[in-house]
């Protein structure tokens, strides 16, 4: 039968590999592809009048007339609508721009639907709220795991949080996914899902281990995971469902949601089974190696 606790070593390696490989690319793109939520810029919302506008011809003419190095995307929107993002530029430029869109593609002045200008300064704000609520979170956590089971399932139950939040940002680091604030949502989404899962896993362990404390630590952890190994997947396949339905077939904006989540709860899923419980028995182990080695010196 499958020992979960003994083959954590090898189940350890797939996230760090992935976390590699997200360290590479960091340094080869040179940072993350951060949207105009978090680096600022302008979002124009335009009215195209039909739902077949061929994107990569509209990104195209957008790039022709706007200033170099602006790094024009576009988005669909949502029905015949598409939104128009691009690195801060001067009033001059986005007047330009808009005439142009708008005698292209012989459309009214009203498609322009709306221009949303974000400053740098915002956007600053936006990520550090961002890692505060983060922060916060994990915290508050860390308090009331500490206090319904023990420190070391605290931290073993954090570190699985890093863990899910680390495969998330590697996933937009290797696909080059714009870091906006989709993923802030989807951060404290899945923090949540996560949690809740950990703890399903540490109370059955507490449960079992209430039963037979004579039992091997690491045994009365494998049994446990067994047992919750069923909830956890179809839990997981309950809730992907819908989000890949969202993905299949919402819009981009949706869709960018939707990535993150869905790359969140394979990440917490993986965690909280195959990860979190032999994290607890490789702490509960070290402290009995410490309080020998203490008995030792006496």
């Amino acid at each position: 039968m499958f020992k979960i606790v003994e083959k954590f070593r090898l189940t350890v390696l797939v996230p760090i590999a992935i976390i590699l490989v997200a360290a590479v690319m960091f340094f080869v793109h040179g940072g993350f592809y951060q949207d105009v939520d978090f680096v600022g810029g302008m979002t124009m919302y335009v009215d195209m009048a039909k739902d077949d506008v061929n994107l990569d011809e509209l990104s195209k003419f957008i790039e022709e007339h706007t200033p170099e190095g602006v790094n024009p995307t576009v988005q669909r929107s949502d029905g015949t609508q598409v939104a128009i993002k691009t690195t801060p530029i001067d009033t001059e430029a986005r007047d330009a721009l808009q005439t142009a869109i708008l005698e292209e593609y012989a459309l009214p002045a009203e498609a322009i639907l709306q221009v949303d200008n974000v400053s740098a300064t915002v956007g600053g704000e936006l990520k550090a709220q961002a890692v505060q609520a983060a922060v916060i979170a994990a915290i508050l956590m860390l308090i009331y795991i500490t206090i319904r089971f023990e420190m070391r399932t605290g931290l073993a139950a954090i570190i699985c949080l890093v863990h899910d939040v680390l495969i998330m940002l590697a996933v937009y680091i290797i696909f080059q996914i714009p870091l906006n604030t989709n993923f802030i949502a989807a951060i404290l989404t899945i923090i949540g899902y996560s949690i809740n899962n950990t703890i399903v896993v540490f109370d059955r362990i507490r449960e079992n281990y209430a039963k037979n404390k004579r039992a091997p630590f690491a045994e009365t952890v494998n049994m446990s995971l067994r047992q919750t190994l069923t909830r956890s997947i179809n839990t997981t396949i309950t809730t992907l469902l819908p989000v890949v339905m969202l993905f299949i077939f919402g819009v981009t904006s949706i869709r960018q949601f939707t990535i993150p989540l869905m790359v969140g709860l394979l990440a917490g899923t993986y965690s909280s089974v195959l990860l979190a419980g032999p994290l607890w028995v490789m702490m509960k182990n070290l402290q009995a190696k410490r309080k020998k080695k203490k008995l030792a010196a006496k």
